[in-house]
């Protein structure tokens, strides 16, 4: 399936800017499955310092911010060719070691309620990838998808115990349990192709889990599958820190940002 991406995301400053970077990782990984055909990206008030690949093997770009702008806005454009892998990626790759994905973080270390899901399914009777998938299912039924009630710093055991949070509270509760259940574990941040609309509100965040024979596999949570050629992989991490799209870092000043508008579409491919 071949994919149209259009990403624009706008900052807002509170005074006008002394000094500040922002942190991108908004370039799609080449990953079996996908293949990036055109990837741009273009700054308003904005000028790319450094590009480099991270610990994670996701491409990450500094980019320094104007002297005395209030606003900044990132404007990404491209096409994937994407394939159905049943989500599953394959090898272990990246400059992190695999056992790394067993530690837990703040935002996923699972407390009493996560934890209780994790004693339910330690005697769990079946395959790996057939626990997992349990894990999933389990996760969605005691979390309900809901906009609005989580942040970006809320914890897989915070969302837990409200039962209700997102697809980046989704992943965490998963991450968490999974590597409590000794399974490596990682976030990851992307693009969904939605059936029924192709302008969207955000970006779409997912887990993957380390299974010998398999490799990792990958599990949307919010949605109960596992990913197939709608997804676009951008960045992977040990949480939601390790793969945000933007990070700023400023001296003296606040950010915030106002409006993410994002647009995933399919293409017609011609046939040679």
């Amino acid at each position: 399936m071949r994919l149209s991406i259009r990403h624009t995301t706008r900052y807002r400053f509170d005074n006008p800017v002394v000094h500040a970077l922002q942190r991108l990782r908004l370039t799609p990984k080449e990953t079996q499955g996908q293949e990036i055909l055109e990837w741009s990206m273009a700054y308003d008030h904005a000028y790319e310092e450094l590009v480099y690949e991270d610990q994670h093997h996701n491409t990450t770009v500094l980019v320094g911010v104007e002297p005395g702008t209030r606003e900044v806005t990132i404007t990404c454009r491209g096409k994937v060719d994407t394939h159905d892998h049943a989500g599953v990626i394959g090898r272990h790759a990246g400059h992190l070691p695999l056992w790394s994905f067993l530690a837990q973080t703040t935002l996923t270390r699972p407390g009493k309620g996560v934890g209780q899901m994790v004693k339910e399914l330690r005697g769990f009777e079946g395959e790996r990838l057939d626990m997992l998938h349990e894990l999933s299912r389990r996760t969605l039924d005691r979390v309900e998808y809901k906009i609005g009630t989580t942040g970006t710093d809320t914890s897989a055991e915070e969302s837990y115990a409200a039962r209700s949070g997102v697809c980046q509270d989704h992943a965490h509760i998963f991450i968490g349990a999974a590597r409590a259940l000794d399974v490596p574990a990682r976030y990851v941040s992307g693009y969904l192709m939605m059936n029924d609309r192709i302008e969207q509100e955000a970006t779409h965040a997912w887990a993957e889990a380390f299974i010998e024979g398999l490799g990792w596999v990958g599990f949307d949570i919010s949605n109960g599958i596992s990913p197939d050629e709608r997804y676009v992989r951008v960045a992977t991490g040990r949480d939601y820190r390790d793969a945000s799209p933007v990070t700023g870092i400023s001296f003296g000043n606040t950010s915030q940002v106002t409006e993410v508008d994002v647009e995933v579409e399919q293409q017609q491919q011609v046939q040679q």
